[in-house]
């Protein structure tokens, strides 16, 4: 039996962070175990060459500015000069345009007949009107964003998604939407300017040479014995924190699935109950050699006649790179002899009743010296930026240092 005082489950940047946070805090390498079921380290952010160029094999990953700890730590293994900068271009194909999202802040790109359509919904929107916020989330779309908004563009976009009733979708994580000014909205198409806040990425970091994966790699490599590959998760005995019997830790951290572990442990009816509440969507990455004529570096595609969902064109952030590459569902992907890579954990669905099914999860997982981050540990989309920083506060939790000043 190997002994380890932290285990760490998934070498995504979740783990990946916290490993090396608990090694700068003073934990000897040898008292730390990253197991990984992939031959490398990155998880969803892993990158793979394809037709001569680099492709983000877990759909579209970029680094946002807006954390200067992230950032901090990131530059220690891809130092700040290894990075491109980029102004952020995305865009919503409807109507037969393509328009710069988000949708609301760039109406004032359409022909005027059709700004006027919009600018009508809007102005009835609930919101608007002072109407009570409704409960269920095609109701909530339509209250917040106006009828034509939520019926071209938010539910054909979240049906494609998600692949299932926006109604089964609770209404909790809909405060990363903009609020929607009808008097913004209105000055915007007058003024023929977008107007309103900045959504995430406005600015991004991309390496110059490599894939998004990159870093993560070069993260694994620096780990040297501490991170085992090719380990997937198969037995955990919860008594005795023995994890696929060879590897006993004092703490448990967990960056998978918690679906994962319904085979591995014997875990509680009630923890069993809560984890068969939980929705993933599994994502497939499909490449296309053709490059398209737009300046966008990735583009929405609401229309579900269309398998995809998003199209991200590496051509306009990826060195010598062609093509671009789309994200759909698998559930609605087509067969392909093309390049393909399946995602079968790409995002977590927020359905109804998750936020309290994860917390009692999570209260259980701690009783037997088990903490849950990132994505899968926590069950929520996050970008790696807020991956990082979460386990870095999670090292400093850890060890006794508490939130950073």
């Amino acid at each position: 039996m190997i002994q380890k005082k932290y285990m760490i489950l998934g070498a995504g940047p979740s783990g990946l962070t916290l490993a090396h946070s608990l090694i700068e805090a003073g934990i000897a390498r040898e008292e730390i175990v990253v197991l990984e079921k992939e031959a490398i380290s990155g998880g969803l952010c892993r990158s793979e060459e394809v037709d001569g160029a680099p492709l983000d094999i877990g759909g579209g990953h970029f680094l946002d500015l807006r954390r200067k700890e992230v950032l901090d730590f990131i530059f220690r293994f891809m130092p700040r000069d290894e990075w491109a900068l980029f102004d952020r271009v995305s865009k919503i194909r409807l109507r037969g345009m393509e328009v710069d999202h988000p949708l609301e802040a760039n109406l004032w790109q359409f022909p005027v007949e059709v700004q006027a359509d919009y600018l009508e919904s809007i102005a009835q929107a609930g919101c608007v009107r002072g109407e009570p916020m409704p409960e269920s989330f095609a109701a909530w779309i339509e209250w917040k964003l106006g009828q034509r908004i939520a019926q071209e563009y938010m539910l054909p976009y979240n049906r494609k998604i998600w692949s299932m009733h926006p109604d089964a979708l609770g209404t909790y994580w809909l405060y990363k939407l903009p609020d929607v000014s009808f008097r913004e909205t209105l000055l915007s198409c007058l003024e023929g300017k977008p107007m309103g806040a900045l959504p995430a990425h406005g600015t991004f970091l991309y390496p110059k040479e490599f894939g998004y994966g990159e870093v993560w790699r070069r993260m694994g490599v620096a780990l040297g014995d501490s991170l085992v590959t090719g380990c997937a998760l198969q037995s955990v005995d919860l008594e005795n924190r023995v994890v696929n019997g060879r590897w006993k830790a004092e703490t448990i951290v967990s960056s998978v699935p918690w679906t994962c572990w319904l085979e591995a442990a014997k875990l509680p009816q009630a923890v069993v109950d809560d984890v068969r509440t939980l929705r993933n969507a599994p994502i497939d990455v499909d490449y296309v050699p053709d490059t398209l004529d737009s300046p966008s570096h990735w583009t929405y595609e609401p229309d579900e006649s269309v398998p995809y969902h998003r199209a991200l064109l590496r051509s306009n952030f990826a060195k010598n790179a062609k093509g671009y590459w789309t994200e759909t569902n698998a559930t609605r992907s087509k067969p392909t002899d093309g390049v393909r890579f399946h995602n079968e954990y790409a995002y977590p669905i927020n359905t109804l009743g998750k936020p309290e099914a994860v917390a009692r999860i999570l209260q259980w997982a701690k009783t037997c010296g088990i903490v849950g981050i990132g994505r899968w540990g926590r069950w929520e989309h996050m970008n790696s930026d807020v991956a990082v920083a979460e386990a870095l506060q999670v090292a400093r939790d850890l060890t006794g240092q508490g939130a950073r000043a």
